[in-house]
């Protein structure tokens, strides 16, 4: 039996849809799925009104404390070359960079979390210290945060979600799928599937994407729409944006600019091998991280993807897993992790008020909450391996291998 908080793709869910939110004609949803009907303002009065109070004191008091934490850890890698003992030399390096990048990512979290003005009341501020927070960490900010938003505002739509966006079964190469029988299962039809990958090829491409997914969806939207041409967080003409962003992406790319002079200026000063052992290898940390974390959030065998006349914003919504990385990383995340259905439900309430959202979310959403207490790197390794496609046809569908 699945545990109360984990929704197995094979259950029978407790509400259904009424025909009003399905287009004319036939709707063919996959495993008999049968999708939410929930709304959003009863969604809404299932949550205490003050977790959706927002504190700018608090948000900079976060801040402080992880730009704190950062400069305690580089302050005590400076003394990591002056140890006598190599052995000890090699083995700090390498938790230095750990640390470093477990807190860079919590720093990008809080600038996620002024991307979706739910840093503070005021937009200034948001923007301001989002815009210095990001740019740190060679992020676009205002490019970043406009096509976001469109990723929350079409979360598991198959046409106009932005990111992890499953490529379908023409998109892979295999042939179209056979039509079932009245008396056949529908694995009974599957004729065709992607060869299995050796274990070590499918290594070799979670490195890859862990490494290099994060710049590669900024600089050519790698796992995004596909809209034809190159498409881009760092150019005005991208179709991401519209033409009232020109000012916004500018800005962006300029604080990316800066950042990318002062590593210039400060490799010139000292070394290539201080900046990297410094800053590089720590943001690449950050880039394992944050494409880990929402890799896992939004690619699972078990959660639905919809397409026209069937999505609406709570379905949406609701394609998303939470699961834990363990306190320490889940304290260190700013819950992320553990409560990004809240999250995609109500993208304005800061974090430090999700959990609380989420025990109240549980209970209105049932078996509709998904939540996967699955081992980290299994979760990943079953999530590489089996959400490979999605078909051509359908309303509801799910990941296929």
């Amino acid at each position: 039996m699945a545990p109360p908080n984990t929704i197995d793709a094979g259950l029978t869910h407790r509400r259904v849809a009424t025909s009003d939110a399905t287009p004319a004609g036939k709707v063919v949803y996959e495993r008999n799925y049968q999708v939410p009907d929930f709304t959003i303002k009863e969604i809404r009065d299932c949550i205490p009104a003050h977790c959706f109070d927002r504190s700018g004191v608090r948000g900079l008091c976060h801040v402080a404390i992880d730009l704190t934490y950062m400069s305690v850890l580089f302050l005590a890698a400076t003394q990591i070359d002056k140890l006598n003992n190599p052995l000890l030399r090699y083995l700090a390096w390498p938790v230095y960079w750990v640390l470093q990048g477990i807190v860079g990512t919590g720093i990008w979290v809080l600038a996620h979390e002024c991307g979706h003005q739910s840093f503070s009341t005021s937009k200034t501020l948001n923007n301001t210290v989002g815009w210095i927070l990001h740019s740190f960490l060679l992020v676009p900010y205002h490019s970043w945060r406009i096509s976001h938003s469109k990723h929350h505002k079409a979360t598991g739509h198959m046409t106009k979600d932005q990111v992890f966006v499953p490529k379908t079964r023409s998109q892979v190469g295999l042939p179209p799928k056979e039509p079932k029988a009245a008396d056949q299962e529908e694995e009974e039809v599957e004729t065709a599937h992607l060869d299995e990958e050796a274990p070590i090829v499918t290594l070799f491409w979670l490195v890859v994407q862990f490494l290099f997914g994060w710049p590669a969806y900024l600089i050519v939207n790698a796992s995004g729409q596909n809209y034809g041409r190159w498409t881009s967080h760092f150019h005005t003409w991208s179709p991401i944006f519209e033409p009232r962003n020109f000012v916004d992406v500018l800005l962006s790319d300029f604080g990316v600019l800066l950042t990318l002079g002062g590593i210039v200026y400060a490799s010139l000063q000292t070394s290539l091998l201080t900046v990297t052992k410094y800053y590089v290898i720590p943001y690449l940390f950050v880039n394992f991280w944050l494409v880990l974390i929402t890799f896992l959030q939004h690619t699972d065998p078990k959660m639905p993807h919809y397409r026209e006349g069937t999505w609406n914003f709570q379905r949406g919504a609701l394609c998303t897993v939470d699961r834990s990385f363990g306190k320490f990383l889940d304290h260190m995340f700013h819950g992320i992790a553990h409560t990004h259905v809240a999250h995609h439900l109500f993208s304005q309430m800061p974090f430090y008020h999700a959990e609380e959202a989420t025990y109240h979310l549980k209970k209105l959403l049932g078996q509709y909450y998904i939540y996967d207490d699955t081992p980290i790197a299994v979760a990943c390794w079953r999530s590489f391996r089996e959400c490979r496609f999605v078909e051509d046809e359908g309303d509801v569908i799910f990941f296929k291998k």
